[in-house]
């Protein structure tokens, strides 16, 4: 989630998602596996999984994908080798960027975040370089297209389920949570019959950053197309006000 429109640009992040299903999937797979091996296959009682499990069905994974990737992860707990690292760094301009990756070869991985800010005139920086600029939220965003309920309503229903904040754009609504309390509040909204179009833990800038220049936008472009069709890469965070 980045940029000044976050609703318009998710719809956007989301689109281009559907169009590369295939990597999306692979992504979300591999962290069901990691979320078995750490907590088992049940998501009653695997918080990590069951937000893995949200996320897969705001992407339209379909749930026997779903299931059969729990069952071939607790098959397999020995074997996965897959392990979280984030790396920070800045952009063009001083654009703070956070890169989540799950990856089998960190310093494949390394090597690969390395090159693309240093392709698009950036650095990687220090553990921390820029994280104190974001607030650590679980985010549900529901398309107004999609929902029947009147905006009082849901947000009376979002903020009784223990929802942070609600919020209304033109095209969208988002309630941020708690991360602690993200999947309590989706189960909740998912028993409303809430449609849910995006739903995750994610980064969210404190504030946004613009740029003018054609080439800072060019390089920065370069560094997040990068970013994104690496397949460690599990999420992009960045404040840039697109």
């Amino acid at each position: 989630m980045s940029g000044h429109s976050k609703f318009a640009n998710i719809k956007h992040k989301k689109e281009r998602n559907d169009a590369a299903k295939g990597k999306v999937f692979t992504i979300i797979g591999r962290e069901i596996a990691v979320a078995v091996k750490e907590g088992g296959p049940d998501p009653g009682n695997n918080f990590k999984l069951a937000t893995v499990i949200a996320k897969a069905k705001a992407n339209n994974m379909p749930n026997d994908t779903i299931e059969r990737g729990i069952k071939k992860a607790a098959g397999d707990v020995g074997n996965v080798n897959y392990e979280y690292v984030t790396y920070e760094g800045y952009g063009p301009n001083g654009i703070a960027i956070i890169v989540d990756a799950l990856t089998d070869n960190k310093n494949r991985t390394a090597a690969n975040v390395r090159s693309a800010f240093t392709k698009g005139q950036g650095n990687v920086g220090t553990p921390g370089c820029v994280s104190f600029m974001f607030d650590r939220k679980g985010q549900i965003i529901i398309d107004k297209e999609e929902c029947d309920m009147d905006a009082d309503d849901l947000m009376m229903t979002v903020l009784d389920a223990g929802a942070e904040d609600f919020s209304e754009e033109e095209d969208s609504f988002e309630v941020l949570t708690d991360p602690d309390g993200f999947e309590e509040v989706r189960k909740k909204m998912e028993d409303a019959g809430i449609p849910m179009m995006s739903a995750e833990v994610t980064m969210i800038p404190q504030n946004y950053v613009t740029l003018t220049d054609e080439t800072a936008l060019k390089n920065l472009q370069k560094t997040l197309d990068m970013l994104e069709d690496d397949d460690d890469v599990q999420a992009v965070y960045h404040n840039w006000e697109e």
